[in-house]
């Protein structure tokens, strides 16, 4: 890897287009260098899951709005959206399908200076390969650039600290993925990098107090304008340039500031593309700083019976900065310990999550946030005596970037009222890669397996396994069948809009 050099520069002074980030990033897409074999694999483990939580989301209003956005506009040849037959317009299926990804917030994630969920990129790059008749090959070559690129800026510039969404990594990274797999030159993916990044800045609204429908749309959005930027970017359309550097682009004015400076690690020339080995999924549908809690909290449920709303004077759970004050009481939400809140909300409010994991031992996608569930008096009353501190050393683990100390966890300390007081703690998820349980291939399949029975027929789940799994020799014709179809009956009509 070899660190770019990144920094604000007046619009007197001289940097070349060579220089540029966007332009570096625009190489990386441009090289052709071979894909390893255990990327290809991980590349292959990403789709299952991400089919997996797009199956168990096809039935949810965001998806079926998105969907039925997308059924407006047939194309030909066209990509294929989850859920049902046919062929539409690639920049929607890629939102449809984005949508239907992040509905339930239960895919992959990568932490670092900023937050990520990489799977995001999945669905316009497979949007575009399917529209374009490229081959599975192809596909995976654009899928580990979307990976790349989008982890190696989580790595080195933070969004969130001045409160811009961290989707505007995905643009850039989407639109570079999409380029590998078209085999553009570096001036087109340049192009399509700057439009990418400008059409897909927005500030973290959509993740603050009561948090709506948008949060599973905004990276569909992003998903959407890197298709959409790379379209014209083909026609020989250009971008506001230099996108990153300039006196007014995004470092100066909605990030560091004029003085500000990144050093972005991006591979060398025939350096092989591997940051998807960086990331990590989710076996529970919920924040990834939540992960680590809801298995803490199953572990208490079984070693300590006496732990209930009655006997508990009070819950502190020791932690890192971002779970403190996104997820955590630090927020200063209401909503995290509100009842009657979004399930978007309740999935940001590790309270809730921790609160509701210790009393039943378990945690479901969908009964775990039932109004029926979070409206229950001994969780409502437990659920109030929950809060979060922040730890320096939590912190610091959290932002290093030795993997083998790098951590999403903490420490929890509960006091009863008969003054027991039971200490415990975790580093990180049972399904992280050095956790108790780290997920491999057929946790992929099982989750895959769980959250598709209740819409797609056991005739539709092995026909997508077996041909996911083939993915790096599949043809051009058979990458529209990395696509699932809901049982009949399943899927009604979706809202109407405009169109």
């Amino acid at each position: 890897m070899k660190l770019q050099h990144v920094r604000v520069y007046k619009s007197d002074e001289t940097l070349a287009r060579e220089d540029q980030l966007a332009w570096k990033i625009a190489e990386v897409a441009a090289d052709p260098v071979a894909v390893t074999p255990e990327v290809t694999e991980m590349v292959i483990n990403r789709m299952i899951d991400n089919a997996a939580v797009a199956a168990a989301s096809i039935t949810r209003g965001p998806a079926i709005a998105a969907r039925s956005q997308a059924e407006s506009h047939p194309a030909t040849p066209g990509s294929t959206v989850f859920g049902v037959d046919g062929h539409f317009s690639p920049e929607w299926a890629a939102w449809a399908n984005g949508v239907a990804v992040r509905e339930l917030d239960y895919h992959d994630t990568f932490l670092a200076a900023e937050y990520s969920h990489p799977g995001d990129n999945i669905p316009p790059i497979l949007a575009v390969a399917q529209h374009a008749k490229k081959s599975g090959a192809d596909l995976v070559r654009g899928i580990a650039t979307g990976y790349e690129i989008q982890v190696d800026l989580v790595k080195a510039i933070s969004l969130h600290a001045h409160k811009i969404d961290h989707v505007a990594h995905l643009g850039p990274s989407a639109a570079a993925g999409i380029g590998t797999l078209l085999g553009l030159p570096v001036e087109t993916i340049f192009q399509a990098i700057g439009q990418a990044l400008h059409t897909t800045t927005a500030t973290r609204q959509s993740r603050k107090g009561e948090i709506s429908t948008w949060k599973a749309h905004a990276p569909a959005f992003a998903g959407k304008m890197a298709v959409e930027s790379v379209d014209r970017a083909m026609r020989g359309q250009t971008s506001p340039t230099p996108i990153y550097e300039g006196e007014d682009g995004v470092i100066a004015w909605l990030l560091d500031g004029p003085d500000a400076s990144y050093d972005v690690p991006l591979p060398e020339k025939g350096e092989a593309k591997r940051a998807i080995l960086d990331t990590y999924t989710k076996e529970h549908s919920a924040e990834y700083q939540a992960q680590a809690w809801i298995d803490m909290a199953r572990k208490l449920h079984n070693e300590h019976p006496e732990v209930t709303a009655e006997s508990v004077k009070s819950i502190v759970i020791h932690t890192s900065h971002h779970t403190h004050f996104v997820i955590g009481s630090g927020a200063n939400d209401p909503q995290k310990y509100d009842p009657k809140a979004s399930r978007e909300t309740l999935d940001h409010s590790v309270p809730y999550i921790f609160t509701v994991a210790l009393q039943d031992g378990e945690w479901d996608h969908q009964k775990s946030y039932s109004p029926e569930r979070a409206g229950r008096a001994d969780t409502v009353t437990l659920w109030n005596k929950v809060t979060t501190e922040e730890d320096a050393e939590w912190t610091r683990r959290y932002h290093s970037n030795d993997p083998a100390e790098k951590a999403f966890g903490g420490r929890v300390e509960i006091e009863l009222n008969d003054g027991t007081r039971i200490v415990d703690e975790i580093a990180v998820a049972d399904a992280h890669p050095l956790g108790a349980r780290p997920f491999a291939r057929a946790d992929y399949i099982r989750k895959f397996r769980m959250l598709a029975a209740p819409v797609l027929e056991e005739a539709e789940i092995e026909r997508f396994l077996a041909l996911v799994q083939r993915l790096p020799e599949l043809t051009a014709d058979e990458l529209d069948g990395l696509n699932i179809v809901a049982k009949s009956g399943v899927l009604g009509a979706g809202p109407k809009g405009l169109f």
